[in-house]
């Protein structure tokens, strides 16, 4: 088998002209999108606050659209999907309100990530437990742990008392301004629910059923993936439809993501015709991913 290449060594492959091209941000782009998820979030929104006939079926549906801005926020770090920093600054703020996702706090964390990929002890997405059993990925992918693990840290954040080696001390005032903004949000959200039930049904149910949806798609980011520098090796680029694609902000192209994280989503598609012969470590599908997850734990082989 052909080794993948060194991720520099790739990338020195394209022209400078290409280069231009990929990392190209663009408002257009970036808003068109936000437009259409943003748009299908608050569509269904209205229906159900309306209660609309069989509007209880739209909930799920409405969680997953919410919980799927993660990879918007998780794009806003890293500035792609607009040209004006503003923009994605305040949108990923906005997203952070939704999932409970400290904004600032998760730049940081998510910058570590990129530079010790996989990396056990410096990677900090390795450091809550990897779920190992069949009891463990059920646990996982129900999201409590999330919730619980998110909840914690905002008040950590707010008391100051969170101290991660990959936050800068320079920062964390500013972590901690934005975490007890965030709580007073949540806390006024909260009164709401005495008078009115719509943004229990809008927001809060909907992004816990929305969570294992999200949690599954995550795990095929590194899930498995050999613990090695190489990020061609270290990653999975986990081929989807369209629509997922769509919804997931072109992020299932994620050792594209990694190998050149300064290209925005509406590139990825273009980087991915660049890459795809030197992609090492893939899956045909989310449902195909989780099947041989599953299957390695239970020491068979995945079925079909």
């Amino acid at each position: 088998m052909t080794l993948p290449p060194d991720p520099k060594t790739f990338l020195a492959t394209l022209s400078p002209a290409t280069k231009a091209q990929l990392v190209a941000k663009s408002d257009r782009a970036g808003l068109r999108h936000l437009a259409l998820h943003g748009g299908t979030a608050l569509a269904l929104g209205a229906l159900i606050a309306a209660q609309v006939p069989g509007w209880m079926l739209l909930v799920p549906v409405q969680g997953v659209v919410l919980v799927f801005l993660f990879t918007l926020e998780h794009e806003c770090t890293h500035q792609t999907p607009f040209a004006r920093q503003w923009l994605n600054e305040i949108v990923g703020r906005v997203c952070a309100l939704v999932l409970v996702l400290p904004f600032l706090w998760f730049r940081y964390f998510h910058l570590a990530h990129h530079r010790h990929t996989n990396v056990p002890g410096l990677d900090p997405e390795l450091a809550g437990p990897v779920p190992e059993t069949l009891r463990g990925w059920v646990w996982h992918v129900s999201g409590l742990p999330y919730w619980r693990s998110e909840l914690r840290l905002l008040g950590r954040l707010a008391r100051g008392a969170e101290a991660a080696a990959y936050l800068p001390a320079t920062a964390l005032p500013r972590m901690q301004r934005e975490a007890r903004w965030m709580i007073l949000f949540y806390a006024a959200a909260g009164a709401t629910l005495f008078w009115s039930p719509v943004l229990l049904w809008v927001w809060l149910v909907p992004v816990l059923m929305g969570q294992p949806v999200l949690r599954l798609y995550l795990l095929a980011e590194h899930g498995d993936c050999p613990r090695v520098a190489n990020l061609f090796q270290n990653t999975r680029t986990t081929y989807t439809t369209a629509l997922v694609r769509s919804l997931a902000w072109n992020m299932p192209y994620h050792t594209e993501h990694h190998v050149f994280p300064a290209v925005p989503f509406h590139h990825l598609p273009d980087l991915h015709q660049q890459m795809r012969d030197h992609l090492a470590v893939t899956a045909p599908g989310y449902t195909a991913f989780s099947r041989a997850y599953l299957a390695r734990r239970l020491k068979s082989p995945p079925a079909g």
